[in-house]
């Protein structure tokens, strides 16, 4: 099953002209470093923005938003331990940020300290309790814990808030199979592709479904559509190869998997010289 998706993409404050500290009658080297930094992380260049942030933080030591992006650029160079740091200190600056809360527990779910990363949305979710996103995440981490029964509740809450979050649909689908509903599994991603039709590992996870409820018909065609999304997605050649073996359809299992053979799967051979 492919992993559930969270939705990672950091929180960020407005830019500039919106932070507390740095208005028109800030100092004018501290908006220029700042809206540099900006800049710098829109493009990509992470480094020469925490190198900007650092500046401001120089002049103005206790801007919380300053803090917050300088953490996120180094969640993206993957120094995590430097983004949790400058994400607390803006927690302690200014601990009524809902975002940098979100922000600090995506840090912490990518470490995978779960607990951690629950505690974070939770503290998200109770300053602003529409928070959709966090709501995700914190069930994508309880999922993650084992604790499936709250996962699904999580994305309950994330679906009421943002009924068009096809993430929370593909993450509560894969949820419902972990406890074997796979028509429940089904309808969820039925209702992620729904909403957006190139998210081939829905198609992917229902084909799985499928297969489980012995629909290799329904399965082959679900994998058909990911692989037309994605010509190099390897499992959906493997797994439509069982799907047809399944159905008596011996060729075409050997073709699927002599293409994920083509593709760098593994096991192909063990899989060609037993069954082809």
């Amino acid at each position: 099953m492919s992993r559930r998706t969270i939705a990672i993409a950091a929180a960020l404050s407005v830019l500039a002209l919106g932070s507390p500290l740095l208005t028109a009658n800030a100092n004018p080297l501290a908006r220029q470093y700042f809206n540099q930094g900006v800049e710098k992380y829109e493009t990509g260049n992470y480094q020469g923005a925490i190198a900007d942030f650092t500046k401001v933080i120089e002049i103005y030591p206790r801007h919380a938003d300053t803090y917050s992006w300088r953490g996120t650029a180094k969640d993206d160079l993957e120094d995590y331990q430097g983004a949790i740091a400058d994400y607390s200190k803006a927690i302690e600056i200014n601990p009524m940020n809902a975002e940098t809360y979100y922000n600090r527990g995506n840090t912490k779910y990518k470490l995978e300290d779960y607990q951690g990363a629950i505690a974070d949305y939770t503290k998200a979710i109770e300053i602003n309790p529409e928070y959709a996103n966090a709501f995700v995440n914190r069930g994508a981490a309880k999922d993650e814990s084992g604790d499936y029964q709250g996962a699904i509740a999580d994305y309950n809450k994330a679906i009421e808030a943002n009924p068009r979050d096809a993430g929370a649909y593909f993450n509560r689908g894969n949820t419902k199979g972990e406890l074997k509903d796979h028509q429940g599994a089904i309808a969820d991603y039925t209702m992620a592709i729904e909403i957006n039709p190139q998210l081939s590992d829905a198609y992917f996870n229902r084909g799985l479904a499928k297969n489980v409820l012995k629909d290799y018909q329904g399965a082959i065609s679900d994998f058909t559509k990911v692989i037309e999304i994605n010509p190099k997605y390897t499992n959906a050649y493997v797994n439509r190869g069982a799907s047809k073996y399944f159905i008596g359809d011996s060729k075409g299992a050997c073709d699927d998997w002599r293409k994920a053979a083509d593709l760098g799967y593994e096991r192909s051979a063990e899989l060609l010289k037993k069954q082809c």
